[in-house]
C-alpha cells in the first residue's frame, strides 16, 4: 500500500485500530485493570470521532467504513458489557438485553438477505439515544471501578436507561423489519 492509498484509508484504519483495542480492552477488565481498560475505552471513543471526522471532511468515505465503523462499535461495545458482567458485576440481565438486541437485529438481516429482501437499517433517534446510554452505562461502570468510587445509585439509573431504551430500540427495527418483509 502506498502513502496515498493509506491516506484513502486512513478512516479504515483508524476503524480497524478500534477494533484491536476491544480485545485488549477484554484482557484489561479480566485483569482487574480497570484505569488501563477505562482509558481504552475513552481511545476508542476518540478514534471514533476521528475517523468519522476525517471520512466526513475530506470525502474518505467507502462502503468497507460503513460497515467496519457499527462493527467496531458493537464489537467494544458487546465486549464490555459481557466482560463487566463476568469480571465486574455488572448486572448479567443488562448485558444479556444489549446482546440480545444486536442479536435479534442481525438474525433479521440475514433472514431479509437469504429471502433477497435485503433490508437497509437507518438509526431512529430512539437508537441513537440507546447508543448514547450504552456507551454512558460502559464508560460509567469502567470509571467508577478504575477510581474506586461507589457506583450507586448513577449505576442502577444507567443501567434502567439502558434496559428501556434497548427494549424499545429493538422494538422500533424489528416492527420496521416486520413492515419490510411483508411488502
Amino acid at each position: 500500500m502506498n502513502i496515498g492509498q493509506a491516506l484513502n484509508n486512513l478512516p479504515n484504519l483508524v476503524t480497524l485500530a478500534r477494533m484491536l483495542m476491544t480485545p485488549l480492552a477484554v484482557m484489561m477488565i479480566i485483569s482487574q485493570r480497570f484505569l488501563p481498560a477505562f482509558l481504552i475505552f475513552i481511545l476508542a471513543g476518540v478514534s471514533d470521532a476521528i475517523d468519522g471526522f476525517i471520512a466526513k471532511n475530506f470525502d474518505l468515505r467507502t462502503e468497507l467504513g460503513a460497515y467496519l465503523d457499527p462493527l467496531a462499535d458493537k464489537a467494544l461495545l458487546i465486549s464490555i458489557y459481557v466482560s463487566l458482567a463476568i469480571y465486574a458485576d455488572l448486572p448479567a440481565w443488562i448485558a444479556v438485553t444489549v446482546v440480545s438486541r444486536d442479536v435479534m437485529i442481525l438474525f433479521a438481516v440475514l433472514v431479509s438477505w437469504l429471502l433477497d429482501k435485503p433490508v437497509e437499517i437507518r438509526p431512529v433517534w430512539v437508537s441513537k439515544f440507546n447508543t448514547v446510554a450504552q456507551i454512558a452505562l460502559a464508560g460509567f461502570a469502567l470509571g467508577v471501578r478504575a477510581y474506586g468510587l461507589d457506583p450507586q445509585p448513577v449505576q442502577t439509573y444507567l443501567e434502567w436507561a439502558v434496559a428501556g431504551t434497548t427494549v424499545a430500540s429493538g422494538g422500533v427495527y424489528i416492527a420496521q423489519w416486520l413492515n419490510h418483509m411483508s411488502r
